[in-house]
């Protein structure tokens, strides 16, 4: 018998799942920023309206509790749960039931990523749009997915998903379609239309719909709120991923939830055990404060504020290359047709017009380079006016 040759080095390894994962640009920004009060902090998703009073008390007492201090019950809190599935529930109107189709998770952005071990495979196509959340799209490649994109297009002064091109994105790999609505970063929001379309696409296909929630409530311009799971061949194949970070301002408390069909939930229960093992425990009565909140924790004055905000950046920067947001925190504006890439655009705003905003380049492939994301939640419209004369002055070649 041969013995074998000589090993000449250590096995090959496969491709790395990081090999096409850039980190984010939204921390580089922010650090070069610091702590200077006259830069306007445009640059990452926070706001500055307060959480719901009732969220904050409920997490001071909890603080002092020992069943808040415990690993336990892995899947979150039963009395969460059973918020998190009315919440779903009543905005959908597809009843989920709290204990076999609802789970916690540290935040929406975990709930994502164990939604996405729970349905893809190596080598199974996702599709995105084009530009949406990077975060989104670089957890597609850590679960060894492969992302598709749908552009949106700008036409007729808002964004309009290109239709032809989801029918065409779709194969014989497609295993999901990964939306969010409103869309970071360009604030575009699907219409009724856009939702039957994609429900036609999942229906025939056998695909499932995985919705990122964070800011579903979050529109303006009275537009019609609708829940993907409402549209008809979709409320069996929806899996909804919210949270209270976007609508009820509870950034730092990284509390989310995942709600869908009976038949994938227990994967995604047993993904998120040997993830994170359980959501965070001390967050969690304030979740709860939150989605019960009789008077409805202020998210509905909470986005008349942020469209006022919306608003004044439109003002300021009317006549540049810029689409309304129709909902969400953010907008994009087109530094490519002023000249510049969205990368030097944004330290020429920062140097020069003393403005905080990431670059989009690894946010979609059409249309992620070009653009920089202003957001506006975060600053009061006294500081944003002033905003256009800050662009103009960075952005004068």
């Amino acid at each position: 018998m041969n013995a074998p040759p000589p090993s000449s080095g250590p096995p090959s390894r496969p491709a790395s799942r990081l090999g096409a994962i850039e980190g984010f640009s939204i921390d580089r920004v922010a650090h070069a920023a610091g702590t200077d009060p006259d830069v306007l902090r445009l640059e990452n998703l926070d706001t500055d309206i307060p959480p719901p009073p009732a969220a904050i008390e409920a997490t001071r007492a909890a603080l002092g509790r020992d069943d808040a201090n415990s690993y336990l019950p892995f899947l979150g809190l039963d009395e969460l749960r059973a918020a998190a599935a009315r919440h779903v529930t009543r905005l959908s109107g597809v009843p989920h039931d709290p204990d076999t189709q609802t789970v916690i998770t540290a935040g929406g952005t975990e709930g994502m990523l164990n939604a996405l071990l729970a349905l893809v495979e190596p080598g199974d196509e996702v599709i995105v749009t084009d530009p949406t959340y990077a975060g989104m799209i670089q957890r597609v490649r850590l679960v060894g997915g492969v992302p598709r994109f749908v552009p949106f297009a700008a036409r007729h002064g808002r964004w309009t998903l290109d239709l032809q091109r989801l029918h065409d994105a779709v194969g014989d790999r497609t295993r999901v379609v990964f939306l969010m609505n409103p869309s970071i970063p360009s604030g575009a929001v699907l219409t009724r239309g856009d939702w039957e379309e994609i429900a036609r696409v999942c229906e025939a296909r056998g695909i499932w719909l995985l919705y990122n929630a964070a800011m579903e409530r979050i529109l303006f311009g009275g537009r019609e709120y609708i829940h993907p799971a409402s549209v008809g061949g979709l409320a069996d194949r929806t899996i909804t991923v919210g949270s209270v970070s976007k609508e009820y301002r509870m950034i730092g408390w990284r509390v989310g939830w995942v709600a869908g069909p009976r038949r994938i939930m227990d994967g995604v229960g047993l993904v998120g055990i040997y993830n994170v093992v359980t959501p965070v425990g001390l967050s969690q009565p304030g979740a709860v404060a939150a989605l019960t909140d009789p008077d409805g924790a202020g998210v509905a004055e909470a986005v008349a504020e942020w469209e006022r905000r919306r608003d004044t950046v439109l003002d300021e920067l009317a006549g540049l290359p810029v689409v309304p947001a129709e909902g969400g925190w953010s907008l994009l504006l087109d530094t490519g047709r002023m000249g510049f890439d969205g990368a030097a655009a944004s330290e020429r705003l920062l140097e020069r017009g003393r403005v905080a905003a990431t670059p989009m380049t690894h946010w979609g492939r059409e249309n992620a380079g070009q653009f920089v994301r202003i957001v506006f939640s975060n600053e009061p419209v006294g500081r944003l006016v002033g905003l256009g004369d800050r662009v103009g002055t960075a952005l004068t070649a």
